[in-house]
């Protein structure tokens, strides 16, 4: 997971297990953020989800622009390696399809924007940006589909 050849934004089943060494990254700070998408049902939902999870500053405009900024930004959380740990990652704006491809997309964007970063480029060492999605196993398939799309527009 903490290469920066893994794609930004994974969706697994949330009973998959790993082993321990693939988990833990290489020394360094990290900030985890724990989402609920039963609580991003509507745009509100996500802005509050990822304002709250990785404390956005007081300036968030709560608009998708201001969102791809923020996910870009992150100096008022300084760390090495970023993780976005979304459960029930299928219900996220489930209901609107083209908005969550928009949220898809800028997930996509933000691994990215900081996979191209100097750092990981050319030292290998980050920062590292990844969103996990999880989901139902029987829902797998179909969320990687979404955001394989999302990803390459």
């Amino acid at each position: 997971m903490w290469q920066n050849s893994a794609p930004a934004v994974q969706v697994l089943a949330r009973t998959t297990l790993f082993p321990v060494t693939d988990l833990v990254p290489p020394s360094g700070e990290i900030a985890v953020a724990r989402l609920d998408g039963a609580a991003m049902t509507d745009v509100d939902g996500v802005f509050a989800q990822f304002s709250d999870a990785l404390r956005f500053p007081g300036y968030f405009g709560w608009n998708w622009p201001a969102l791809a900024d923020c996910l870009t930004d992150l100096q008022w959380l300084p760390a090495h390696r970023y993780l976005v740990l979304v459960e029930n990652a299928s219900l996220i704006l489930r209901e609107n399809e083209s908005r969550r491809e928009v949220l898809f997309g800028i997930l996509a964007d933000a691994g990215r924007h900081w996979a191209d970063s100097y750092e990981a480029r050319y030292r290998g060492t980050g920062p590292f940006f990844h969103v996990v999605l999880l989901c139902e196993e029987g829902e797998v398939e179909a969320l990687k589909q979404e955001v394989e799309a999302a990803s390459s527009r």
